[in-house]
Order: structure tokens, then C-alpha cells, then sequence
């Protein structure tokens, strides 16, 4: 495996590479978004109330948090593609062993798989963001419009492994493509990963660049990190569950309902390159994430399963360019800072992932209303929308636009 530089290749070139590192985001997104459709089924196993089932959010997002952490260093020492294979590993072995034991390993192996997802997240997009360093925020919509289809289909393998009651035999097999996908990024042609010559960025102004770690840009952006990772999970994690409890006979077609929330996450970011031709960044956030407070407070207001469908569903369109808009911020903003900064901004996004799931269970036991718990990311969403309004635009003036 190459050590070199982390540096990839130029832009439009190592097709096959750029294919398997897509295909892989696909993977990514499954895993991610593994709990929430299982979830129902593992409250049952192990007799959990909503409070202990969030550890499991909890679990996953320490991890997460952990594994981005550690990719700040990793990268520059032993390049992106070590980071990958490593990531792809873990999430194997972790997913591998949800299906096995009782509460215990199931807490350890969903923070196993965490690790990995905070890698492999936090690697792939910013070794996206550097290959295109002329479109950063075209190429990530697309790159996690790959992350999309993962979550998108993963419901629905789940509901179709639940009817036959095989739902540890989906998660070995998830395991097994987590493990062909490290081989086959550490071996053959793929070994090249991190050797390409990187196009120049924009220079860091001297200024920025020697306070890159106390400047109020990162600040920032850290928060936007922990409140979108935590909202976009916490809405993906319990919609499932919610509407479980919304229906008087509860059955298989309430498990869908993630499908909708990521079908539009996916619908959006399909959508995102076009828009951004005629719409503004900064706009086309803004405009999103109040669509999805919208959606968020449909979801709350509606007593029926088809209410709860079309709200998820206009969150999930709103969510939708939030993410990747944010991490070209990173890189346009930051430059050649933006791998050791990434590190961190992914591990406070794990934070977010495993505080805000968890907080919308305990709040629902502690209420004795899921509906309750499930205000969080509402707030989530419009203290997002003042932040943008009041704090990143002026911060984003004072640094390099891409090419």
C-alpha cells in the first residue's frame, strides 16, 4: 500500500478509482442509516425503551467521531487510500458482529463500525473536494448522491429480510461487500490511489493561515457540522419508529418511511448541480434547510401515516445540499488546510450524530412522546437557518473562491 502523499489524482482521471470510491459511498450509506430501519427489531431482541435504543445512535457517532479524529493525521501520513481500506475493514467487522450476542457486543460492534463510517466519510469527501478542485460543490452533491441510492435502498432490503425473518442474515451480507470493497481498494490497480499530482489551490491568506485553529470560519463551520449530522440522524434514525406509533396497527410498510426521508435526500442532491447554476450556495442552504423545518413541523403535526411520509420526505429535499455545500466551504475556505482541518470537523459531526439521536430518545421516554424527542432536530434546522443568516456569509468574503 502506497505512503506517499495523500495528493490525488488530477481531476477526470483514474475513472476506475473514482467508480470504486463511489460505488463504496453506496456501502457508506447503508451503513450509515443501518439502524434506524433494524432498529424496531433490536428494541424487541434486547427489551429496550427509547432511551437505551439511542445509546445505540450514541454508540455509532462516538465512533464515527473517532474515526474522523483520526483521520486528520492519518491522511497525511499514510495517504487517503490507507484511511479507506482501514475504514472498509472496521465497518465489516462491526456489522458483522451487530448480528451476533446480546446488548453488550451490540454496543461495541456498532461503535466498531462507527470508526470505519468516520473514516471512510471524512477521507472520501475530502479526497473528492481535491480532485475537483474547479466544482467542489457539483462533485460532493454527486459524490453523496451515491451515498444516497445506499440509503434509499437499504430500508428496503431490510423490510424484505424481515419478512422472512433473515435480518442477521442482511447484515452478514452487507458485512461481506464492506470487506470485498477494502480488498479491492488495496489491491491491483487501485494501489495508485493517493499518487496523482494535486491541481494548486487558492492560497490561504498569511493572515488566516497563521491562526487557521482560533479563527471564528472554523468555529463555525464546527457547529454547522455537529447540528446537520445530528439533525439528518436523527430524523433518519427515528422516523421509523414514529410512525410505527402514529399507525393504530402498526406492520412492515411503516419501516419505509427512512425511504422517503433519504429518497428526497437523494431526489435533492441529484438536483443540487443544476440549481447551483442559477442559485447562489449560500441561497440555495438557506432556502433548504427552512423547507426542511417545514417538513420537520408537518411531521410533528400530522396523525397519519401519510402525514408523516410527506413531511420526512420535505425534510429530506431540504437536508439535501446542506452537507456537501458545507464541506466545499471547508475546502474552498481553508485550502491546503482543509485535510488537517477535516479531521476535526467530521469528528464534531460524529458528536452531533451521537448527541442528537440520543437526546431525541431520552426526551421521549423522559415525556412519555416520541413526538416530544423529535423536536430536536427541529430546532436543529432553524438554529442552523440564523447561523447562515447571521454568521457565514461575511466570515465566507474573506476567502479564495475556486476557480
Amino acid at each position: 500500500m502506497n505512503r506517499s502523499s495523500p495528493s490525488p489524482p488530477a481531476e477526470g482521471s483514474s475513472l476506475p478509482v473514482v467508480a470504486l470510491i463511489h460505488a463504496g459511498f453506496i456501502l457508506t450509506g447503508m451503513v450509515t442509516t443501518l439502524l434506524g430501519p433494524i432498529l424496531p427489531a433490536l428494541s424487541a431482541k434486547w427489551s429496550l425503551d427509547d432511551a437505551h435504543a439511542g445509546y445505540l445512535f450514541t454508540s455509532q457517532f462516538l465512533g464515527s467521531m473517532a474515526g474522523s479524529a483520526l483521520s486528520g493525521p492519518v491522511i497525511p501520513r499514510r495517504g487517503f487510500q490507507f484511511s479507506l481500506v482501514l475504514g472498509f475493514g472496521l465497518m465489516s467487522a462491526g456489522v458483522a458482529g451487530l448480528g451476533l450476542g446480546a446488548w453488550a457486543t451490540g454496543l461495541l460492534s456498532v461503535f466498531c463500525y462507527g470508526i470505519g463510517l468516520g473514516a471512510v466519510i471524512a477521507t472520501t469527501n475530502l479526497w473528492v473536494a481535491e480532485v475537483n478542485p474547479g466544482r467542489r460543490a457539483a462533485a460532493l452533491n454527486i459524490l453523496n448522491l451515491a451515498w444516497g441510492i445506499g440509503a434509499v435502498a437499504y430500508p428496503s432490503f431490510a423490510i424484505l429480510f424481515r419478512r422472512s425473518s433473515s435480518t442477521w442474515a442482511l447484515l452478514f451480507g452487507l458485512a461481506a461487500l464492506l470487506g470485498l470493497m477494502s480488498v479491492s481498494l488495496a489491491w491491483g490497480s487501485f494501489a495508485n490511489l493517493g499518487n496523482g499530482a494535486r491541481q494548486a489551490d487558492p492560497p490561504v491568506p498569511a493572515r488566516r493561515s497563521r491562526s487557521i485553529w482560533g479563527d471564528r470560519f472554523i468555529s463555525i463551520l464546527g457547529v454547522l457540522f455537529f447540528l446537520y449530522v445530528g439533525t439528518e440522524n436523527a430524523l433518519g434514525g427515528w422516523v421509523a419508529s414514529y410512525a410505527q406509533r402514529v399507525r393504530a396497527s402498526p406492520g412492515a410498510v411503516e419501516l419505509l418511511a427512512p425511504s422517503f426521508f433519504w429518497g428526497t435526500l437523494l431526489v435533492g442532491r441529484a438536483l443540487a448541480p443544476a440549481c447551483l447554476r442559477h442559485v447562489g450556495e449560500a441561497k440555495l442552504v438557506r432556502l433548504g434547510l427552512l423547507l426542511a423545518a417545514i417538513g420537520v413541523a408537518i411531521l410533528l403535526a400530522s396523525a397519519t401515516l401519510a402525514g408523516v411520509f410527506a413531511g420526512i420526505s420535505l425534510a429530506g429535499l431540504g437536508l439535501a445540499s446542506v452537507f456537501p455545500i458545507t464541506v466545499a466551504l471547508l475546502s474552498q475556505g481553508l485550502g491546503a488546510f482543509a485535510s488537517r482541518a477535516g479531521g476535526l470537523m467530521f469528528a464534531l459531526g460524529g458528536l452531533g450524530g451521537a448527541t442528537l439521536p440520543w437526546l431525541v430518545g431520552f426526551l421521549s421516554t423522559h415525556f412519555g412522546s416520541l413526538k416530544a424527542g423529535l423536536v430536536v432536530p427541529l430546532l436543529g434546522c432553524l438554529t442552523m437557518i440564523i447561523i447562515h443568516l447571521c454568521n457565514l456569509r461575511p466570515m465566507t468574503s474573506d476567502f479564495p473562491q475556486p476557480a
